[in-house]
C-alpha cells in the first residue's frame, strides 16, 4: 500500500504539471471503486486548479470555487501524468484532461482507492476530520505525542500507526522507527520510557523524512507519477529482512504479526 512518502511523493510529481490547469474534460472508465464515483464529478470540468496538497495518505486537489477532489490511492493505486498519445492502460480508471494538454490518470488495480469531490473545508470533511497531526509538522508535538502514549497499553506499533495518533506512520515505517529507537514492537505504548519515547518521536520524523527525501518505498505495485519506483527500500534496516542478520548487532531479525500486520525487529537491539 502506497504509504504517506509515496502519496507525498505523488502529490510533488503532479503538482507542476496540474497546478494552475483547467480541467477540460474527465472521463470516467470504471466507477466502481472503494466508493462509487458520483456522477456529480462531471460538474468539475472547465475549474481550475490552484493547489495540490495531500492530508494523512489522501490527495487534495483544490479548485475554483471552494472545491476539492480527494483521491485516495488504496493497496495498489498511482496518479501518473500521461500525454495523450500514451495508451490508456487496463487499470486506468479515471482520467482528467488538462488545459495544458497532459492527462492525469488514477490507476487502481484492485479499486481500493477512492475519488470523491466536494465543497467547502476539508478539514471537517469525515474522511480527514479525526485524524490526528501530520508527523513533520509543527501539531506534532513531542508532550502530546508523550501524552497519548501514557494513556494506552496496547503495542507500541500499534499505538504509533493508529491515525488518531499520528497520521502516516505505516507498517513499514513504524518497524524503521522502532528500530531506530530501540524499542520492542510489542512493548505496551505507557511501558515505554519517556528517553525511548522521545527517541522514537524524532525517528518517527526522520525515517519519514529521509523516504520522502528519496523518493518512497519501492513497493510491488507503487510507482511515482513519472512512472518510476522509489529508491528507500535499499536502506531498510528490519522491515522485510526476516532471518538476515541484523546490521547493528548481527541477531538474527525476526518477523512476528501485530494487528494483522507482518513485524520486523532485532531481539537484541529492540527491548
Amino acid at each position: 500500500m502506497p504509504e504517506l512518502p509515496e502519496v507525498e511523493t505523488t502529490c510533488r510529481g503532479v503538482r507542476p504539471h496540474i497546478d494552475g490547469q483547467t480541467i477540460t474534460h474527465i472521463d470516467v472508465h470504471n466507477g466502481s471503486l472503494r466508493w462509487p464515483v458520483s456522477d456529480g464529478i462531471y460538474a468539475l470540468r472547465d475549474s481550475l486548479v490552484h493547489s495540490v496538497t495531500r492530508r494523512a495518505k489522501y490527495i487534495l486537489i483544490g479548485l475554483e470555487g471552494d472545491r476539492h477532489i480527494l483521491l485516495h490511492l488504496g493497496m495498489s493505486g498511482s496518479l501518473r501524468i500521461s500525454t495523450s498519445d500514451e495508451e490508456l492502460r487496463k487499470h486506468d480508471h479515471l482520467v482528467f484532461y488538462l488545459s495544458n494538454g497532459l492527462e492525469m490518470r488514477l490507476h487502481d488495480p484492485r479499486r481500493f482507492g477512492c475519488a470523491l469531490w466536494f465543497e467547502g473545508d476539508y478539514e471537517k470533511h469525515p474522511l480527514l476530520a479525526k485524524l490526528g497531526p501530520e508527523p513533520l509538522s509543527d501539531s506534532f508535538t513531542l508532550p502530546q505525542f508523550l501524552q497519548s502514549c501514557a494513556k494506552r497499553d496496547r503495542a507500541i506499533k500499534l499505538h504509533i500507526m493508529d491515525n488518531t495518533t499520528v497520521v502516516g506512520v505505516g507498517n513499514i515505517y513504524a518497524c524503521e522507527a522502532l528500530q531506530l529507537s530501540g524499542i520492542n514492537p510489542k512493548r505496551a505504548a505507557n511501558k515505554v520510557s519517556k528517553l525511548r519515547l522521545r527517541k522514537l518521536y524524532e525517528a518517527i520524523r526522520l525515517v519519514l523524512a529521509r523516504s520522502i527525501e528519496q523518493g518512497g518505498t519501492t513497493l510491488k505495485d507503487f510507482l511515482h507519477s513519472d512512472g518510476q519506483p522509489g529508491y528507500f527500500k535499499q536502506q531498510l534496516a528490519v522491515y522485510g529482512r526476516e532471518g538476515k542478520a541484523c546490521l547493528n548487532c548481527g541477531m538474527t531479525i525476526k518477523r512476528i504479526t501485530l494487528g494483522q500486520r507482518s513485524t520486523f525487529y532485532c531481539p537484541k537491539c529492540q527491548r
